[in-house]
């Protein structure tokens, strides 16, 4: 039986995806569950695994092509006698043909991505998910590889996990790479954007495209923008004394964002045909701009039930895997609320783009020194930033907001201490 391998949906909005690499060749043995693939969504690169057991006879769409969604991008022979017929098959398929080509043997999708667990080396269903070599050395090594927390996208263990457990020097990724044939499917640092040609016109990349899409959705929603000015000396002196202990000033915006909306559910809230959907958490996604163009927001979940410290830690790590495009879909599509922070620019104030499915967004100028005037009319200098807010107006009202922005100035004003508790 010849079966196809489809480019699966990896996100409810991905139309299309970019093949990174074929982790197999054409002619290599396929076990089931095995990665054969590796596809860019929009925002992030992902493991494809095989359904079934069998041979990739053909590579329809070979790394760097770009198909949509339910297409076929590869042939999966159930044997090594078939190969050949799925060759022509393939090569019938792509070729231009007059009259209606003869359809494939209807059969259920042949290949699925990979989500890891929790615990980042297990698949929901409880099945190990490791690449073929770090098996083969956990055997050569007797290491138990069950017990292993994977350091591959998604939690895959690789090589150098099984390595670094049975106490040898990990080999460096470069030597792991069989030949030039075969794309390692592990990225570990992001992509650079290649310098532009002047007068020449570059296609939009995947996650620049759904921006523009995104972007153009926006245009339908009516909103209303607020702003208000903020004195951060409380804050600044907050963020000096715990900066060491790895907490960052993200961290601390985010929190003060968190814990101001737990009294403010209509912000944190989004908009439905059927009414107001009130969520159940308050997940903060905060914008990152990405080194190969577009961006991306990483989301804090239950940003308001964390500390400080293991909030800034989760931040941390969600910007590095972001950078290097290995977060899992829920980790960037789940934000309730939405923070965009271009004071370290030197901007003073800007109006942010509201997220599509999201109620509110909020801009971050920077802080700077400001002569200001007290309730007394005595003049002196203060530290100062303005935030904007953009709010869909079909739930959420100017009192609203205001309302919000008030009491995050009252907390980053007169109460920043309790963002440590």
């Amino acid at each position: 039986m010849i079966r196809e391998v489809f480019m699966p949906a990896l996100s409810s909005t991905m139309t299309e995806g970019k093949i990174v690499s074929w982790t197999k060749a054409p002619g290599d043995k396929v076990e089931k569950g095995e990665t054969v693939v590796v596809v860019e969504s929009d925002k992030a690169d992902m493991d494809v695994e095989s359904f079934y057991e069998g041979y990739l006879a053909i590579i329809v769409v070979e790394a760097g092509g770009v198909a949509p969604v339910g297409s076929a991008i590869a042939l999966l022979a159930e044997t090594e006698a078939e190969i050949e017929a799925a060759k022509q098959q393939g090569a019938a398929a792509s070729a231009p043909a007059p009259a209606a080509a003869a359809e494939p043997e209807p059969v259920a999708a042949a290949a699925t991505p990979v989500a890891a667990a929790q615990n980042g080396s297990a698949a929901p269903s409880g099945r190990l998910i490791a690449s073929p070599r770090a098996k083969k050395l956990a055997k050569q090594l007797k290491v138990d590889i069950k017990t292993l927390v994977g350091s591959g996208p998604y939690g895959r263990i690789i090589a150098q996990d099984v390595e670094t457990a049975a106490g040898q020097t990990p080999t460096p990724i470069a030597a792991t790479i069989p030949s030039p044939a075969v794309a390692a499917p592990t990225i570990l640092a992001a992509p650079t954007a290649p310098p532009p040609v002047p007068g020449q016109v570059t296609a939009f990349n995947t996650m620049q495209q759904a921006v523009v899409r995104n972007m153009n959705a926006s245009l339908s929603v009516p909103v209303f923008r607020a702003s208000y000015t903020i004195t951060t000396d409380g804050l600044d002196a907050l963020y000096k004394q715990i900066k060491p202990k790895g907490v960052t000033m993200t961290g601390l915006l985010a929190k003060a964002v968190a814990v101001t909306l737990t009294k403010h559910p209509i912000v944190n809230a989004s908009y439905t045909d059927a009414g107001i959907q009130y969520n159940g958490s308050i997940n903060v996604a905060v914008a990152v701009a990405m080194p190969d163009g577009g961006l991306i927001t990483p989301v804090l979940r239950g940003a308001d039930q964390m500390d400080i410290y293991s909030l800034s830690r989760s931040w941390n790590d969600l910007v590095a895997r972001s950078r290097s495009k290995q977060l899992k879909p829920e980790e960037y599509t789940t934000g309730t609320f939405t923070l965009s922070n271009l004071g370290m620019y030197g901007v003073n104030s800007f109006d942010a783009i509201l997220p599509p499915g999201t109620g509110s967004i909020l801009a971050i100028g920077g802080a700077k020194p400001t002569v200001v005037a007290d309730a007394n009319g005595m003049f002196g200098i203060k530290k100062q930033m303005v935030v904007n807010i953009t709010c869909d107006h079909r739930i959420i009202y100017g009192a609203d907001g205001a309302a919000f922005l008030k009491d995050l100035a009252d907390l980053i004003e007169n109460n920043p201490q309790s963002l440590t508790l």
